[in-house]
């Protein structure tokens, strides 16, 4: 089983050097989460309507991304914690774990509200005590309970968190309720950043981590897609507050996912900028070079998982917790299930 022992402190606090990822079983573009993302592709008209043939060839295909972007990642010193999707309860957007749980240093995590109701089964109570057993847990503070309240807030989808600077950057969306949001950071000491987007149809921008991507040393934003000028231009000013290099990206290439990026340190005390291959391919010599003057780039091919309006950073759940040492692991420290 991949990454059982948790990772060393990373060398950067915005770079986390473990992952945890959910390797994907019955997956597929979800019908119920294709209202609000522009992103997603090839979903059916409703669940179950794919023939079965055709629904286990994309699972497969899905799979074999999955492993092939899980060995790359360790191939590159980043620890991986692998967990399966048995498939029992319906999610196939099980592959980006994401969005239901975060970490955070002091040793806190939070798990949070589901817009679509398949997704709200993804959140696995083995997984949160896997970590409690393995890292330094001193706090869950679980926000699920809004959803029958309709608000929503999907973790560092809805959120990219700049850990240095404390903030919470955030595109408005049915998807981060401004309550939760404020709620979430009065408890885990963030500022939010609240802004308008609006693509080239005038929709607005699902998830932010597809729009903006916070790296140590440099920033990935699609800025034209914020909607106010005056909101794109304070959002430019604080990020170059932040004296991180900032990249624009254009909305061809945020379509390409190419701001859905993942900053993630090695065990070798290095770092590398884990994102798709179709967003590799999307950057300009220019931007690749701005980018690897500090992260090099660690493109993975995930073209089938794609299709459901993720990409490579919804995959990477980043652990910012303190690793316990071998003596202090809790209970029997059981292993994640093996594939």
């Amino acid at each position: 089983m991949n990454g059982l022992m948790p990772a060393r402190l990373p060398a950067s606090v915005q770079a986390p050097a473990a992952v945890v990822m959910v390797r994907p079983h019955r997956f597929h573009p979800n019908p119920e989460t294709a209202a609000d993302n522009a992103f997603q592709s090839g979903a059916p008209a409703r669940a179950g309507s794919l023939g079965s043939a055709e629904a286990e060839r994309i699972a497969r295909q899905a799979r074999d991304e999955f492993d092939a972007a899980v060995h790359r990642l360790e191939s590159a010193g980043v620890t991986v914690h692998c967990f399966d999707d048995d498939g029992r309860h319906d999610t196939p957007d099980a592959v980006f774990p994401n969005n239901w749980f975060s970490t955070h240093a002091g040793g806190r995590v939070a798990l949070y509200p589901m817009y679509s109701p398949s997704r709200r089964r993804e959140r696995r109570a083995d997984i949160v005590e896997w970590l409690k057993r393995h890292y330094r847990v001193s706090d869950v503070v679980d926000y699920s309970g809004h959803e029958p309240d309709g608000r929503f807030l999907e973790g560092t989808g809805a959120m990219v968190l700049d850990q240095v600077g404390r903030l919470a950057w955030v595109a408005r969306s049915r998807r981060a309720d401004p309550v939760l949001l404020e709620r979430f950071c009065a408890q885990f000491g963030y500022e939010p950043v609240l802004f308008d987007t609006a693509d080239a149809e005038g929709r607005p921008v699902y998830h932010t981590n597809v729009l903006m991507c916070i790296a140590t040393d440099f920033v990935l934003v699609g800025a034209e897609l914020i909607a106010s000028p005056g909101q794109r231009a304070e959002v430019l000013r604080r990020l170059h507050d932040s004296g991180r290099d900032i990249i624009a990206l254009s909305e061809a290439q945020i379509r390409e996912f190419a701001g859905n990026a993942l900053e993630l340190s090695t065990r070798e005390g290095g770092r590398r900028l884990a994102l798709s291959a179709r967003a590799a391919g999307a950057l300009t010599p220019s931007q690749r070079q701005r980018i690897e003057r500090s992260a090099p780039l660690l493109p993975l091919a995930v073209p089938t998982i794609e299709r459901a309006g993720g990409s490579v950073r919804c995959m990477l759940a980043g652990i910012h917790l303190a690793p316990r040492l071998p003596g202090e692991m809790q209970g029997s420290g059981r292993k994640p299930p093996a594939d």
